[in-house]
C-alpha cells in the first residue's frame, strides 16, 4: 500500500524542481494524494478497517494543511498543482 521507489521518483520528477527535491510542498502533496487514492481503494473493499480509516483521515488533513500553506505562499503554483492532481471539482 505504500508508494514504491519507481512511483516516488516519477512523482518527484513531475512535481519537483529537480530529481532530488522530495521536500517541496508540491511533491509532498502529490505523494499524499497517491497514498490517499490507494487507501480509498482499500477501504472500498474493507469497510471495517478503522485503523486505516483513521490514517486516511490524518493524511487528508495533512494534505489540506499543505495546500493551505502553498496557497498562502504561491497562488499560481497552488492552482496548477490542484489542476494537475485533479483535486477540486
Amino acid at each position: 500500500m505504500s508508494i514504491n521507489l519507481k512511483n516516488k521518483q516519477e512523482l518527484v520528477k513531475k512535481f519537483g524542481s529537480n530529481d532530488k527535491d522530495t521536500g517541496s510542498t508540491s511533491v509532498q502533496v502529490a505523494m499524499l494524494s497517491q497514498k490517499i487514492n490507494e487507501l480509498t481503494e482499500h477501504l472500498k473493499s474493507n469497510q471495517k478497517d478503522f485503523a486505516t480509516k483513521r490514517g486516511l483521515l490524518m493524511m487528508v488533513g495533512k494534505r489540506k494543511r499543505l495546500l493551505s500553506y502553498l496557497k498562502s505562499q504561491n497562488i499560481e503554483e497552488y492552482r496548477s498543482l490542484v489542476k494537475k492532481l485533479n483535486l477540486r471539482g
